[in-house]
């Protein structure tokens, strides 16, 4: 039985939204975070986690500080490859995860890349003090969880698809 194929426009208007709605959100948490973070940390639970101010010049943990060109050209070469990616994905329910994924991912790069282009910098705002990880910010927990349920989905759940990156066409 042959799986059930949604119209492409119903399909990009609902990732439009999703991508959308992920970005409002993450431009919203580092608003609150420059206008209520400035001043103190917020403690939100003592030693392990704190919402703590950080202007990052640089990429993950602050390497290639004030790379700016560098930023811009990796931003928009990886949202040309993932738009490029997500217009192969066959417009099945099948690949609605896949989608989602590649949606959050770029969502991610997006925000971060919104930050570097009107500040200079990304706003941080995150800390696990528990484990001394770096600061980061909801973008980076869209990049982060997307790439590593992107890998765990291409090799567990879709590693038989063969045609899943050929060119589908519109329905």
């Amino acid at each position: 039985m042959k799986e059930k194929r949604f119209p492409w426009m119903k399909t990009h208007l609902v990732f439009s939204a999703i991508f959308i709605l992920l970005l409002i959100l993450d431009r919203i948490t580092k608003m609150w975070a420059a206008g209520n973070l400035v001043s103190g940390d917020i403690k939100v639970w003592d030693g392990v986690l704190t919402f703590h101010y950080l202007e990052n010049q640089g990429a993950a943990w602050g390497l290639f500080k004030n790379a700016f060109w560098l930023f811009y050209i990796i931003t928009a070469v990886a949202v040309v490859v993932m738009a490029i990616l997500y217009s192969r994905i066959p417009f099945t329910k099948r690949y609605w995860f896949l989608r989602f994924l590649m949606i959050m991912l770029c969502a991610g790069a997006v925000g971060n890349f919104i930050d570097r282009a009107w500040y200079h910098y990304v706003i941080d705002f995150i800390y696990v003090e528990l484990i001394h990880f770096p600061v980061f910010n909801v973008a980076d927990i869209y990049v982060t969880l997307s790439v590593l349920l992107l890998v765990i989905s291409l090799f567990f759940i879709y590693n038989k698809d063969n045609d899943l990156w050929k060119t589908q066409k519109k329905q």
